[in-house]
């Protein structure tokens, strides 16, 4: 069960994600403790849920190209 009500979220697209349209993801920063991220291509779609440091932590990770993409 999702710890928060996804239908007050308010959502932006990435920055990184890419001007074309594809590849997009959209997450949510109205909550505290969570971060929300979908495809933006699928908003009614599934909805992933990232405690705030696992995000953060996710978000570093690909800014120093730890990926390898």
């Amino acid at each position: 069960m999702c710890p928060v009500d996804l239908s007050v979220a308010t959502w932006r697209k990435s920055s990184y994600s890419n001007s074309d349209g594809g590849e997009c993801i959209e997450v949510s920063d109205d909550f505290a403790a969570v971060v929300p991220v979908r495809d933006s291509k699928d908003p009614q779609g599934p909805v992933l849920v990232f405690p705030e440091g696992g995000w953060s932590s996710f978000v570093e990770a690909v800014r120093n190209g730890e990926f390898g993409v």
